[in-house]
């Protein structure tokens, strides 16, 4: 078959939406892969890095990247291993 118009172009893939620098809350709970509810709880406890432009939350995906790789570390002592620890101690 002959060669069609777009062979040999190399076209980026369209990030989409939910790949933006700045998110909103819905696009960051789908980037998270947590409920909306769940993030608007995390960000009022403070669990999460998030900045308010007016009266609306954002995340930035790069802040996000970086904090994720943080709580990923066996060092960064999330507390739920320590909570275990602890409950295993007093048992």
């Amino acid at each position: 078959m002959g060669k069609g118009l777009l062979d040999g172009l190399k076209v980026k893939p369209d990030p989409g939406p939910d790949l933006r620098e700045v998110m909103n809350i819905r696009q960051a709970s789908q980037y998270l892969g947590i409920a909306p509810d769940t993030l608007y709880k995390y960000l009022a406890e403070g669990r999460l890095p998030a900045f308010k432009l007016g009266n609306r939350w954002r995340l930035k995906k790069t802040t996000l990247d970086r904090w994720m790789e943080l709580q990923s570390e066996p060092s960064a002592g999330n507390g739920r291993q320590g909570a275990a620890a602890s409950r295993r101690r007093v048992g």
